[in-house]
């Protein structure tokens, strides 16, 4: 169901540039006329087996398994979603999880908390003004793997969930503009991926690719002393992809980023890599402290925070 403001929105992108209608097209083929919320073929990660869940956000199957150098088996999953609201909606929404620790640098959880109504043992929210960065606008892969240790460290019998935003925009390894934050005239006009899909950019596939393997690179050179500082079986995954360019399906338009309700293989192909180190965790529940948004049952962050930083990461 489309809010009348998201009609006009989708009305005024379709004028402007007719490859917004055929992504919708695309949208509700893959959705299966409007059936599907999320994609139902994707793996329920809570069921998984797993100590600590290391998230990537918008990691290509592909180009992790290209550029990392971690220990472990690597195979692949398909993802619940092409967008991280769908991922948590899928994997979360309306759950209990008492023995779990949900680290994150991702505003997201926090944003959709009220109608998504899950509950963790603990909520860290990375992204609140300690952990954020305001020179690159976005929370350092660093930084997150600081707070997952002092979390592990913290909670030693729970089960963490540790959500690192890179490879996702902005390109804070990029030597180029694409480590801006704004685009179109400064006025959040639309991310790097809207820009490229109206074709009002000089900036092409090669540069954007460039791009997306440097911020990789430095996620998963952020990842490593992580995992290689805690026991367990530590998997390594993604809540969905990023399409650079390639053709969608059925309508073979060129697609840039990750919108929901797209299935291609590009989103929902995500890695899955097992290390094991040590002991496993003797994993116990506890009383959920986090059915409220944040880390602490008293946490309110203004909305205006909230939403500035879903800017600067390009939701607009």
């Amino acid at each position: 169901m489309y809010s009348l403001r998201q009609v006009r929105k989708g009305v005024k992108r379709g004028l402007e540039n007719p490859s917004y209608f055929a992504r919708e097209a695309n949208r509700i083929f893959h959705r299966q006329l409007g059936s599907w919320e999320y994609n139902l073929n994707g793996v329920d990660i809570v069921k998984e087996d797993w100590d600590t869940l290391v998230i990537l956000d918008a990691c290509r199957y592909d180009t992790f398994a290209s550029r990392h150098q971690l220990e472990g088996v690597l195979e692949s999953r398909e993802s619940s979603g092409s967008h991280t609201v769908e991922f948590l909606q899928a994997n979360f929404a309306d759950g209990r999880f008492p023995d779990t620790v949900y680290v994150t640098a991702s505003p997201q959880l926090y944003r959709n908390a009220d109608w998504l109504n899950a509950s963790f043992h603990s909520v860290i929210n990375v992204w609140r003004e300690a952990g954020w960065n305001d020179d690159y606008g976005t929370v350092l892969p660093e930084t997150t793997t600081d707070y997952a240790l002092d979390a592990h460290e913290a909670y030693p019998n729970k089960r963490h969930i540790v959500h690192y935003l890179q490879p996702h925009y902005p390109f804070v390894g990029s030597e180029s503009a694409l480590d801006a934050r704004q685009f179109g005239n400064g006025e959040h006009e639309g991310d790097i991926w809207e820009q490229l899909m109206r074709g009002t950019t000089d900036l092409d596939s090669e540069q954007i690719w460039r791009a997306y393997e440097q911020n990789l690179d430095l996620v998963l050179d952020a990842v490593e002393p992580l995992v290689s500082s805690i026991e367990g079986r530590t998997v390594i995954t993604a809540d969905h992809g990023n399409m650079i360019g390639e053709r969608a399906t059925p309508i073979p338009i060129h697609e840039w980023g990750h919108p929901p309700g797209l299935y291609t293989e590009e989103l929902v192909t995500v890695p899955w890599l097992v290390s094991e180190s040590g002991s496993r965790r003797c994993v116990v529940a506890g009383e959920s402290d986090s059915a409220e948004r944040g880390d602490s049952a008293d946490e309110t962050i203004e909305e205006a925070t909230v939403e500035d930083r879903l800017q600067d990461l390009g939701y607009v």
